[in-house]
């Protein structure tokens, strides 16, 4: 394994012995291709070195510490009195074109603000996503999926990403942000460049122009949907709140609940065991989710957190307003806190934790459970045709690919 050296920024207090902040130790790259193709390789090692906080990079000269364990985590999620969201003191230091600025720089959402700001931010989110009608979603699944699978069951072989996942989460989101398909493309791109951090400055103005484009228009012409919902909340949005609101929750839906299926079906095509299970019935695909939002969880690294000043953790000094980042694989995988048997248990952090719990688990459980059993109940004997490659990336668990093979079969008839 190897690992880059970088100068950190000099810590307000000085560091003990194995701090991450030890100007002329190691950072591990989070952005290199061997982190990318191995990274429970990566922490294992590093755990022999830092057992709760890992010096990283996130980008060339962006250092942060990583969290990578479970109980380390959960203590700093639930401390937002010295831990906080907003990140801009941080960014003041940070050019413009750092790639990862634009998944890290504050936004008035409630994941990048504190107090009432994002307590307003929260409660609209959550109150409009709670008017989604679940029993409406699941038809719309259904239908999109089905279409789908009719387009390449003669073929006898797909790739599940460009010609599965991506369309059917992109189709499902539009559907529930009322978001016309052009807007949504616009959205797409933006949001894959931010994630990747290639290009991410212009990814994140492909976002912002598509959702502001998304707000004016349901702003003359409502309907049932989120977009709609957000804008009749109590909490009156303005247009800038509007569009990170959007950002958040269509780019969230768009990288992660796509990886989250892919992340899935890889792994059902690849563990005898678990796949096994799942197509014999004895393991839903729930607890198939499960087992995946443990162990590759489609947002891998993230919670960022930026202490309020200099504060002691785990013998390591953390300094003022820079990046904390919670590895929610590393803590999902905590040999401390893992067990092997994790039927029914959802302890995992791949949909946060506190005030900083996902608003959608509910949907997005549904979307990707659907999407899945579809598939397998028109295709059982489908089965992975090349190695899995990952795509770049500190934040995400994301693959490039995931071509796959099975006898053709007639085409689904639509109930």
């Amino acid at each position: 394994m190897s690992t880059s050296r970088s100068e950190a920024p000099t810590p307000s207090c000085p560091a003990f012995p194995g701090s991450p902040f030890d100007s002329d130790g190691p950072r591990m790259p989070l952005f290199a291709p061997e982190f990318d193709a191995d990274p429970h390789g990566y922490y294992h090692e590093m755990r022999k070195q830092y057992p709760s906080l890992m010096p990283v990079e996130l980008a060339p000269g962006v250092p942060a510490t990583l969290v990578i364990d479970y109980k380390t985590a959960v203590r700093i999620l639930h401390d937002p009195e010295h831990f906080s969201a907003d990140p801009r003191t941080w960014q003041k230091g940070i050019a413009a074109d750092c790639p990862v600025l634009p998944m890290m720089q504050w936004r008035p959402m409630a994941t990048r603000s504190e107090g009432a700001d994002a307590a307003r931010y929260r409660q609209a989110t959550t109150e409009s996503v709670g008017e989604v009608d679940l029993y409406a979603l699941r038809a719309t699944v259904e239908e999109i999926a089905i279409s789908l699978i009719n387009s390449f069951c003669g073929d006898g072989r797909a790739d599940l990403i460009s010609q599965y996942t991506f369309p059917l989460v992109f189709g499902v989101l539009n559907v529930l942000f009322g978001c016309p398909p052009k807007i949504g493309q616009r959205m797409a791109a933006g949001m894959a460049s931010i994630v990747e951090g290639v290009d991410a400055d212009n990814g994140n103005k492909l976002i912002s122009e598509a959702m502001l484009e998304l707000v004016s228009l349901k702003r003359t012409k409502p309907g049932k949907d989120v977009t709609s919902a957000l804008l009749r909340h109590p909490a009156e949005l303005d247009d800038l709140e509007m569009v990170h609101q959007l950002a958040s929750q269509y780019g969230a839906g768009i990288e992660f609940q796509q990886n989250l299926i892919v992340n899935t079906l890889l792994r059902i095509l690849t563990d005898d065991r678990l796949g096994g299970s799942v197509l014999g019935g004895s393991l839903s695909t729930r607890e198939a989710l499960d087992d995946v939002l443990f162990n590759d969880p489609p947002l891998a690294n993230y919670l960022l957190t930026y202490p309020r000043q200099p504060i002691l953790i785990d013998g390591v000094w953390l300094p003022a307003h820079q990046p904390v980042v919670i590895s929610i694989a590393a803590c999902n995988n905590d040999p401390a806190v893992r067990s092997d048997n994790r039927t029914g248990n959802r302890s995992h952090l791949a949909f946060g934790l506190g005030p900083r719990t996902c608003p959608a688990q509910s949907m997005a459980y549904l979307i990707a459970q659907d999407a899945i059993d579809q598939l397998l109940d028109a295709l059982p004997d489908i089965r992975l045709t090349e190695p899995p490659t990952w795509r770049p990336g500190p934040f995400h668990r994301s693959l490039t690919s995931l071509p796959v093979e099975f006898p053709p079969s007639a085409p689904l008839h639509v109930s």
